[in-house]
């Protein structure tokens, strides 16, 4: 399974430290030390549209007017962190966030 996410984010922090504690093979990447690549951000969107992008973060707000109103692909690769995160891959399956539905969904009962 791969994380992405930020090393100082607590979701991420949180899920990775739940995933390894079920021995889950866990890779995790901060996509700020090491960016997304276009084909993987273009597969992100394709999963989660806009949802990929946290309007709530002070550093979505701290955009510029152009990229707010750019898409998100433009918003995630000029400031990484308004991604929402984590981001999980595993196997066919993707996941955002760090909620009840999605620790359900990757964590065995």
């Amino acid at each position: 399974m791969i994380i992405y996410g930020l090393s100082t984010c607590s979701d991420c922090q949180k899920a990775r430290k739940a995933l390894e504690a079920v021995c889950k093979d866990v890779t995790f990447r901060d996509v700020r030390a090491d960016p997304l690549y276009e084909e993987e951000l273009e597969t992100l969107i394709a999963e989660f549209g806009d949802r990929l992008v946290d309007r709530k973060s002070n550093d979505y707000r701290g955009l510029n007017e152009w990229l707010k109103n750019s898409e998100a692909e433009a918003q995630i690769a000029a400031q990484p962190k308004v991604m929402a995160r984590p981001v999980l891959h595993d196997g066919d399956n993707w996941y955002l966030g760090w909620d009840e539905a999605v620790q359900k969904a990757v964590l065995p009962a």
